[in-house]
C-alpha cells in the first residue's frame, strides 16, 4: 500500500508540473506534448504500465486492508470519537474511490480523448501535433468541467495529506512524534499538489488563460 501509493505521489508531482506549462504559452504546452508522444512514447508507455500495475496493486491493498479491519471488529462502536485522526484520513476510503472515477474520466478526457468539448479532438497545432494547449483551455472554459477538477482534487489533496505521511511512517522512515497530527511536510505537499492542479482550470475560466 506505502509504495504502490508512494508511486502515485512521484507521479503526480510530474504531471502537475507539466500541466504548469500551460501557463508559459501554447507553444510551451504542445512542444511538451509533441516530445512525450514523440521521442519520450517508448518511457510514456513504461511509465503507463507501472502506474497501472500500481493503481490495481493500491486498490486490492485497500479492498484487503478494509476487509481485515472488519473482520478485526465484526460489531460497529456504539459511538464514534476520533482522537488521533484527521479529517483525510476518515476519508481515505471514499475519496479513494472518488479518485479512481476521476482517472478513468481524465484518461477519457485528455488522453484517448473520447469525451471533451465538440471538435476539440481533432484540433492540431501548427507542426501537426494534437493540440493540447486548445484543447485545455475548450475544456476548462465550461464551467462544470472546471468544477468536477477543482472538486477531484480537493479529494486528491486529502489523499495525499493522509497517505504521504502513512506511506513514510509505514516503510518506517518517520518515527514517532508527541504531536501525531502535526504532519507539516504532508500537509505541505498535498497544499502544493492541490493548487498546482487548480491553477490551470481556474485560470483557463477566468480568462487569464486564453
Amino acid at each position: 500500500m506505502a509504495v504502490t501509493g508512494l508511486v502515485w505521489v512521484g507521479f503526480v508531482i510530474l504531471h502537475m508540473a507539466g500541466n504548469l506549462q500551460a501557463f508559459l504559452g501554447a507553444e510551451k504546452l504542445n512542444n511538451y506534448a509533441a516530445m512525450l508522444h514523440g521521442p519520450l512514447e517508448e518511457v510514456v508507455w513504461l511509465q503507463r504500465v507501472a502506474l497501472f500495475v500500481a493503481l490495481v496493486l493500491h486498490v486490492l491493498m485497500a479492498w484487503q486492508l478494509t476487509q481485515r479491519a472488519g473482520a478485526a471488529r465484526p460489531v460497529d462502536y456504539k459511538m464514534r470519537q476520533p482522537q488521533v485522526s484527521t479529517t483525510s484520513s476518515r476519508v481515505m476510503r471514499w475519496g479513494g474511490v472518488v479518485l479512481l472515477i476521476f482517472i478513468i474520466l481524465h484518461i477519457l478526457h485528455f488522453t484517448t480523448r473520447n469525451i471533451g468539448p465538440a471538435g476539440f479532438a481533432s484540433q492540431t497545432d501548427s507542426l501537426g501535433h494534437f493540440d493540447l494547449y486548445h484543447a485545455v483551455v475548450s475544456s476548462f472554459r465550461i464551467w462544470w468541467v472546471t468544477l468536477l477538477y477543482v472538486a477531484a482534487m480537493i479529494f486528491l489533496g486529502f489523499h495525499l495529506w493522509h497517505g504521504a505521511w502513512a506511506s513514510i511512517r509505514t516503510l518506517g522512515y518517520a518515527k514517532p512524534s508527541e504531536h501525531p497530527l502535526k504532519r507539516r511536510i504532508a500537509a505541505g505537499l498535498a497544499t502544493i499538489v492541490w493548487v498546482g492542479f487548480i491553477l490551470v482550470p481556474l485560470a483557463v475560466f477566468a480568462g487569464v488563460i486564453r
